[in-house]
């Protein structure tokens, strides 16, 4: 079960978010740039607080302004891919899946499935746009969230490794049957992997 009910205003743009589904889907929250997409998933996330807010994961209330309800980030069990994937250069794709989870079967299946078992020992430089997206996933996913924020993740791929990014988040969505929300700008990723669509600005 999801249920986000999010109001703000940013700089008098006003932001709303009503979802409440008993189903997993991805949603796909589309707007122009510096609308304040980035904003909503970080309210989500709990980096920010949000003027009036009540979310729902499963049976737990992680958030709800009325009643002075704020889990701290650690403890919503929320995975989130940030715009720049923020992989730690000192650190070799090995040690940056596991940065936040210890090393488990569960982590190498999932560097099994996201096929980048072979860059285990590769640093962050060394990795093409589309494997340290995936690197960037399976550290995601190595805590074994409940809901999965991704912020415009396929803005810095070109066309052909965008196509196969969207199938692999569209796979992970179908093994996982988890709730997944990203931004994006573009009508035809909102298109091609969003069950449903919210339009900002």
């Amino acid at each position: 079960m999801l249920s986000i009910h999010l109001n703000h205003l940013l700089k008098e743009t006003p932001l709303k978010i009503n979802i409440n589904d008993d189903q997993p889907k991805i949603y796909a929250i589309k707007g122009p740039s510096g609308i304040g997409k980035t904003t909503i998933l970080n309210m989500i996330a709990g980096l920010r607080q949000a003027d009036r807010a009540f979310i729902q994961l499963n049976e737990h209330i992680i958030s709800d302004t009325e009643h002075a309800v704020d889990v701290k980030i650690q403890q919503r069990n929320i995975g989130y891919l940030f715009q720049d994937y923020q992989l730690f250069p000192h650190m070799d794709v090995f040690h940056n899946i596991t940065f936040m989870a210890e090393p488990t079967e569960h982590i190498s299946k999932l560097m099994q499935q996201l096929n980048i078992d072979h860059l285990k020992n590769q640093y962050p430089v060394r990795l093409s746009g589309g494997e340290a997206q995936r690197v960037a996933l399976a550290r995601t996913l190595s805590t074994r969230p409940d809901l999965i924020l991704l912020d415009e993740p396929f803005s810095s791929l070109d066309d052909s490794t965008k196509d196969e990014s969207i199938q692999l988040v569209r796979h992970i969505f179908e093994k996982w049957k988890i709730p997944i929300i990203f931004v994006t700008h573009s009508n035809y990723e909102a298109a091609s992997l969003a069950h449903e669509v919210i339009n900002i600005g």
